[in-house]
């Protein structure tokens, strides 16, 4: 679905309309192509002090072949447009340390390229040495948050919390949150714990692997599955016999193998784990099938409350409990899609939201039940994402969807894909009980 609005402010008359009356100024975002590099541009790199995630971070940015430098204030001087702003906060251990945090990024915010990337590692507050390490770590979320509300151009701002043993599990993460693969992903906080350390080839990472994708129709579901398999993944996809034909021409498109079936039937776990383990098991599992039926709940009747609440909660704890009883791999990753509206709520969503938020409670409910087996579980929040379903949307209400978030613009089914590929990628083994919004970091539950 194409955003007018946006292709308008690209017109002469369009910019001079923007710049005059202050009108929203979406900024074209650069997605993923087969060849991109994971950072396009020079990076400046800064740091509190000296510490081991620092020297991780510069040897995951020699190991990319990006250009940096560690001076802001000669950039600040110079006509330099650094790509990527990454700052290393892990030594940050009082309050009054917080302040390299506006010495290093004042200098040279501004300098920012377009689609630029700013990223911040600080330590999991959680796991801080001392209560004054926790609470100067802590504060660190409300400092990114903000900055992604300031920063213009399709400029994104992450912060990715590490563990004090975890800094070889960095590297996923950093090239995700650098690459153009995160382009509507900002505003968000991360934890990497630490994990197996899983080495591969970052041009096919899933290659060997056997993923379910549920919903994989269309939509989201289909870029899911997609993606999965242009990283090498084995890929199952899932939807119900009404859709067969979407379902088999996306399958057809990349050659792997369909399922019909009704993920809310008794018989559904067993069912996918039969086929799992004619392909040696899963590793891999997305739970991105789902239904709306919006109501309000004075006028919600029980079979409506139920309907959306079998699919899109009941089902994946179902089939995620069955197929933790031999059919799911250890080392696997499990996804759910939740949605902002599990977050903030919204009207006339009750069964929605709950059924969304229940997600949520999935990934927090199993994280520390699959630790042993190395099992990670993450769960992915859309928030508007330009599908058939929101182009039937209201016009007002679209376009009030659209720019109600710092990047101004609907996101793609293949943001929600890139972010669900990162999850699932075995290099991102310390990524577990993460919720991650993929919504431009919306207003709604910011």
């Amino acid at each position: 679905m194409t955003d007018r609005y946006q292709t308008f402010t690209r017109t002469p008359l369009g910019k001079a309309l923007v710049k005059n009356l202050g009108l929203p100024d979406p900024a074209p975002l650069p997605r993923w192509v087969d060849g991109s590099a994971v950072i396009d541009g020079p990076v400046v790199f800064g740091a509190s002090t000296e510490t081991d995630a620092g020297k991780a971070i510069q040897a995951l940015l020699r190991d990319v072949g990006a250009s940096f430098s560690t001076a802001a204030e000669g950039v600040a001087s110079s006509e330099l447009r650094p790509k990527a702003l990454v700052f290393d906060a892990t030594g940050i251990s009082s309050t009054a340390e917080l302040t390299s945090l506006q010495r290093f990024f004042s200098p040279v915010i501004r300098q920012l390229g377009t689609a630029g990337r700013v990223i911040v590692v600080g330590r999991t507050p959680e796991l801080a040495a001392t209560p004054e390490q926790q609470i100067a770590q802590r504060a660190i979320e409300g400092f990114t948050r903000s900055l992604g509300k300031e920063v213009k151009r399709g400029a994104t701002v992450n912060l990715v919390y590490v563990a004090p043993d975890a800094h070889d599990q960095l590297d996923s993460t950093l090239r995700f949150f650098l690459s153009p693969k995160s382009a509507y992903v900002s505003g968000q906080v991360v934890r990497v714990s630490s994990g197996q350390l899983a080495g591969n080839d970052p041009t096919a990472p899933l290659s060997g692997k056997v993923a379910v994708v549920t919903g994989a129709a269309r939509g989201i579901g289909a870029a899911i599955a997609e993606t999965l398999a242009r990283d090498g993944a084995k890929v199952i996809g899932v939807d119900v016999p009404q859709n067969a034909n979407h379902l088999r021409r996306v399958m057809s498109l990349i050659g792997r193998s369909e399922l019909l079936l009704d993920v809310t039937a008794i018989d559904a776990p067993q069912r996918i784990a039969a086929q799992a383990q004619e392909h040696g098991g899963l590793d891999i599992v997305v739970h991105n099938a789902g239904i709306t039926r919006d109501k309000r709940l004075a006028n919600m009747r029980t079979d409506v409350w139920d309907a959306v609440l079998d699919v899109n909660l009941r089902a994946p704890e179902r089939i995620t409990e069955h197929l933790l009883e031999g059919a799911l791999n250890d080392g696997a990753s499990v996804i759910g899609v939740s949605s902002i509206a599990g977050i903030a709520g919204n009207n006339g969503q009750t069964n929605y939201a709950t059924s969304k938020a229940g997600v949520i409670g999935l990934v927090q409910a199993f994280a520390p039940r699959l630790a042993d087996r190395q099992i990670r579980i993450n769960a992915v929040a859309p928030g508007f994402i330009e599908t058939e379903m929101t182009a039937r949307v209201p016009f007002t209400i679209r376009e009030v969807g659209r720019r109600l978030n710092s990047l101004q613009q609907g996101g793609l089914p293949i943001d929600v894909a890139e972010t669900i590929a990162w999850f699932a990628d075995p290099a991102s083994a310390g990524v577990t009980g993460n919720v991650v919004r993929v919504c431009g970091q919306s207003l709604l539950g910011a």
